[in-house]
């Protein structure tokens, strides 16, 4: 009996482990506040042409006050509501029937600004809203959302869930609020002044043996510069005992929140065959500061010489979960360099982070454009390294999300030149239908693993080297 051969892999078969799928982001009202399509015909054709352009996808929003008709492959479940489009979805009345008696609930400034957009996560844990919790709320509406959409999670219809950890649903502290007058490149505030983080910072201090210990009253306002504060500035309070503290707990309090939530995310959808994700912010001006002040106002503790991001890598390899990051698409030369941005090492070094910890990194532009280069820093951070003639390139993202669909996007010119950027994110092949084939393997959502220690995901904070990047994209759009 003559032995079978195995059947040798082609060319094609070989550069499709090159292939990086490419997800659209729909409008954020394209589903009303009455729970209706905001316009059904004009989507329809609108998705028609994505879908004809072979995108693999499209990525919605939702909303507790909204329950929608899902025509796409990934949902984002917002922590309270996004913020950066022109849509206003408040929080719900009976929320901020609440706040009025009891203010703190709210995300409050050293100057006693509150903001109304978002809960505290001082309030993660408390029973103020008829007897439930914040996070018990949410953990409520991820029940509802698994049971209202059942059917369309059990045909495969939604493939990724991105658990939203905050304002414009990433895993930071609104410092840095438009609607209290926020400019960029402002370094944004600290937002820890409720009477609820106050009095946890209180009892933190309290235990290591420093009562005297007061949050930051000196670390400037939205606009400042970093040098023009005490706490940031040369020598400043960021370096010392007292700021470090500060600092660690300040960053630690977000992991914690993130850890919890998506422990409920977990189990929420246990068993279905989606993968969870997290959205960290790209907050890239003054990056290439010492004091990387506007990183830290936000939750993330990262200077050249302690990582702040991949202590979030290992956090979320509990949960099995995606670390879905920004600013894909720009570059340093790009930026004033008054404000100190490096949108680029950035990217390099979140990325890098992740992929030590051994997860899956997904990634979209920050602002919609529709440009050559923009589209070839995205082609190039999806595949550092470029393509892999002999199968699987090492690293390679997991996906993109583009942003947004839009007018401008089917605009025939700017159109042209996204469907090639979708052929090259493919490696030029064609639209694949099967995951399996670009080692996209989605079974059934796993238990989240144990506990990590506080002080195992601080060993995170050890800076490494990013991985090698090449400097140009050898699929480039043109």
């Amino acid at each position: 009996m003559q032995a079978q051969t195995e059947t040798p892999i082609t060319y094609n078969e070989k550069m499709l482990a090159n292939y990086v799928p490419i997800h659209v982001m729909l409008p954020l009202g394209v589903v009303t506040v009455d729970n209706a399509l905001e316009d059904k015909d004009g989507l329809e054709k609108q998705l028609k042409e994505l879908r004809a352009a072979g995108v693999d996808g499209e990525l919605v929003s939702a909303s507790s006050r909204m329950w929608i008709e899902v025509t796409s492959y990934n949902v984002v479940p917002p922590m309270w509501r996004e913020c950066r489009d022109i849509v206003n979805i408040p929080l719900p009345h009976w929320v901020l029937d609440i706040g009025e008696s009891d203010p703190d609930i709210f995300y409050t400034n050293r100057t006693g600004n509150r903001n109304e957009e978002y809960l505290s996560l001082g309030v993660d844990n408390q029973p103020l809203f008829y007897g439930r919790s914040a996070v018990e709320i949410y953990r409520d509406y991820m029940k509802s959302f698994r049971e209202n959409m059942s059917d369309l999670l059990e045909d495969g219809l939604i493939i990724d869930i991105e658990v939203g950890l905050g304002p414009a649903g990433e895993l930071r502290y609104p410092s840095y609020p438009q609607n209290q007058g926020w400019i960029f490149p402002g370094i944004g505030e600290f937002q820890c002044y409720d009477k609820f983080l106050k009095a946890e910072f209180k009892e933190a201090a309290t235990s290591v043996g420093h009562p005297e210990w007061e949050l930051p009253d000196n670390a400037g306002t939205y606009n400042d510069t970093p040098e023009s504060t005490e706490f940031f500035g040369s020598n400043g309070t960021y370096l010392t005992e007292k700021g470090k503290f500060f600092l660690t707990w300040y960053s630690n309090k977000l992991l914690s929140h993130g850890d919890q939530i998506l422990d409920e995310a977990n189990k929420a959808f246990l068993g279905c065959k989606v993968k969870l994700a997290a959205k960290v912010s790209g907050i890239h001006w003054w990056y290439k500061a010492d004091n990387h002040a506007a990183e830290l106002t936000a939750g993330y503790y990262n200077l050249k010489d302690r990582d702040g991001y991949r202590p979030i890598a290992r956090m979320l390899s509990r949960h099995y979960a995606t670390l879905n990051f920004t600013c894909l698409e720009m570059r340093d030369s790009e930026q004033s360099a008054d404000a100190k941005s490096g949108p680029q090492e950035l990217v390099q070094q979140v990325l890098s982070g992740g992929w030590r910890e051994n997860i899956e990194v997904a990634g979209e532009n920050a602002l919609s454009r529709y440009d050559l280069d923009g589209y070839n820093q995205i082609l190039l951070n999806a595949r550092p390294n470029g393509v892999s003639k002999e199968g699987q390139p090492n690293p390679r993202m997991f996906g993109v999300t583009f942003l947004r669909l839009s007018d401008d996007l089917l605009q025939e010119t700017n159109f042209n030149i996204f469907k090639t950027f979708v052929k090259k994110m493919h490696a030029d092949q064609e639209y694949c239908p099967y995951p399996e084939k670009y080692s996209h393997h989605i079974g059934p959502l796993e238990r989240s693993k144990p506990n990590i220690s506080t002080e195992e995901l601080l060993k995170a904070t050890e800076p490494m080297a990013p991985f090698p990047w090449d400097k140009e994209t050898d699929m480039s759009v043109g």
